[in-house]
C-alpha cells in the first residue's frame, strides 16, 4: 500500500502492537502477536473462512521469511491449522527488537495481501477493530 491511507495504516499496525506487547521482552511480544492473530482471525474468518485466512496467513509467512530466514515455520506435526505455536517458537528465539519488528512486518505483508484481493477499503474496514483505528467511527 503506497496511497496516503497505506501510510497510515501502516502506524496504526505499530502503534496497536506496542501497547500489547507493554515492555519489550520476549515472552510480550510473542503474546502481543498471538493476541493480535486471533483478533484478526476473529474479524476475517466469517469474510473468508478459515481456509481463507490460513492461506493468506501461509503466503504472508513465507514473503516475509525472505527477510526474516528464522521465520520459516512449519506446521506441527499434529495436524493442527493454527499455525500460532510454531510462530511462537521462532519469535521466542529472537531478540525482542527483532522479534517484534517481524511480527510488524509479518502484519503489513498481511494486510497488503489482503487488500490486493479484497481492496483498501474493505480491508481497512474489516480491521480497523484489531488496529482500534479512529477510521473505524468514520465508517
Amino acid at each position: 500500500m503506497t496511497t496516503g491511507k497505506g501510510n497510515l495504516l501502516r502506524e496504526e499496525i505499530r502503534t496497536a502492537l506496542a501497547p500489547r506487547a507493554g515492555l519489550l521482552s520476549a515472552d510480550a511480544n510473542v503474546e502481543a502477536t498471538a493476541a493480535t492473530w486471533r483478533l484478526v482471525a476473529a474479524q476475517l474468518a466469517p469474510v473468508i473462512g478459515a481456509r481463507g485466512l490460513e492461506v493468506l496467513f501461509d503466503r504472508a509467512l513465507h514473503l516475509t521469511s525472505t527477510t526474516y530466514r528464522w521465520l520459516a515455520v512449519s506446521k506441527d506435526g499434529s495436524g493442527s491449522a493454527d499455525p500460532l505455536p510454531s510462530l511462537a517458537e521462532c519469535l521466542l528465539r529472537q531478540d525482542p527488537a527483532t522479534a517484534a519488528e517481524a511480527s510488524y512486518t509479518l502484519f503489513l505483508t498481511f494486510t497488503d495481501l489482503l487488500t490486493t484481493l479484497i481492496g483498501e477499503s474493505l480491508t481497512t474496514r474489516l480491521l480497523a477493530p484489531v488496529w482500534g483505528t479512529a477510521q473505524e467511527s468514520a465508517l
